[in-house]
C-alpha cells in the first residue's frame, strides 16, 4: 500500500518591501531579494528617473540568513525588486526564475517563466512541487505595458497552492488565476498602492488596501499575507491601514499580518 506524500507547510517571513523567505519541506525560496541599506537611488540606473528611496534595511541580513536554493524574482528592472545586494544574493542560489527578459539580463543560469510555465522542483523533506509563472500587470492599462514585464508565481504540489502576486495591480488577472489554479489557499499580495506623481499623476501601480480586500473575495479560500508595504517612500499605503479596510468588512479572519523578520507557518486548509 503507497502512503500519500504529506502536504508541508508554508513558512513566510518578510524581510521588508517585497522580500520575504519561504521555506517548504527544507527548501528555502527568496522572494524579490532586497538587501541593501537605507538609500536614496533617485537619478541612479534602475529607477527610470523615478524617485526611489528606501527608509529602513531588511530585517535580516544576507549572512544571517544563510543559504538559499530558489529565487523568484518578479522583475530585475527596478531597484526596489531587485538591488545591488540582491543580485549578489543571486550569484549564489542554485535556481533563479524570473521573467524571459529578466533571465536574459541577469544570465547566469536565470529561467524565464512565460505565463502559466513551469518548473519543478524536489523538496529535502520529501514530494515534490512545481513553481509556475503567472501574469501580474504592473499598473492600469497603458501604464503596465511602458513599465516592462513583470511574473507572479504559484507554487502547487506537495504544499498549500501558494499564490504570489508580484507587483500585479490588476483584479482581472487574478480572476484569470483563480480560474486556472481553484482552490489557493495562501496569497502574497504585494500591497502598498505604490505610486509615483510622475507615473500617471500617481495611479497606484501595485495593489491598493481595498483592491487587497477585492482579491481575498475573489480567491475566496485564500488566507492574506501582505508584503510590499513598508521601506520605501513610494509605498503609500501601510499594513496598518490595511488591517483597518478587512476589519471594516468584517474579513479580519483573512488577513494574517506577519511581522518583518518574523515566520508563521500556514498548513493546508482542505483535506
Amino acid at each position: 500500500m503507497t502512503t500519500a506524500q504529506a502536504v508541508n507547510t508554508v513558512s513566510v517571513q518578510p524581510i521588508g518591501g517585497p522580500t520575504a523567505l519561504l521555506e517548504i519541506g527544507g527548501l528555502r525560496l527568496v522572494v524579490d531579494p532586497t538587501f541593501d541599506e537605507p538609500h536614496d537611488y533617485t537619478g541612479e540606473d534602475g529607477t527610470d528617473g523615478l524617485p526611489l528611496v528606501r527608509t529602513e534595511g531588511p530585517a535580516r541580513s544576507i549572512a544571517d540568513i544563510g543559504t538559499i536554493d530558489v529565487a523568484l524574482v518578479s522583475h530585475d528592472h527596478h531597484v526596489d525588486n531587485l538591488d545591488r545586494s540582491g543580485r549578489e544574493v543571486l550569484a549564489n542560489v542554485a535556481t533563479v526564475l524570473t521573467t524571459g527578459v529578466g533571465a536574459e539580463r541577469l544570465g547566469g543560469g536565470a529561467q524565464g517563466l512565460d505565463d502559466y510555465a513551469s518548473v519543478d522542483l524536489d523538496l529535502p523533506a520529501g514530494g515534490s512541487i512545481t513553481i509556475h509563472g503567472v501574469p501580474a500587470h504592473h499598473g492600469p492599462e497603458g501604464i503596465w505595458q511602458a513599465i516592462g514585464p513583470v511574473t507572479g508565481f504559484v507554487i502547487t504540489g506537495d504544499v498549500p497552492t501558494t499564490y504570489i502576486s508580484g507587483d500585479n495591480s490588476s483584479l482581472d488577472v487574478v480572476r484569470e488565476i483563480a480560474q486556472r489554479f481553484p482552490g489557493i489557499e495562501l496569497a502574497v499580495l504585494f500591497v502598498g498602492g505604490a505610486g509615483f506623481e510622475q507615473v500617471a499623476d500617481g495611479v497606484s501601480i501595485t495593489l491598493t488596501n481595498d483592491e487587497a480586500l477585492a482579491v481575498s473575495e475573489i480567491l475566496d479560500d485564500a488566507v492574506i499575507v501582505p508584503v510590499h508595504h513598508d521601506s520605501w517612500t513610494h509605498f503609500r499605503e501601510d499594513a496598518a491601514a490595511l488591517t483597518e479596510v478587512f476589519a471594516r468588512a468584517n474579513a479580519a479572519d483573512r488577513l494574517q499580518v506577519v511581522a518583518r523578520g518574523e515566520s508563521h507557518e500556514f498548513p493546508a486548509q482542505q483535506a
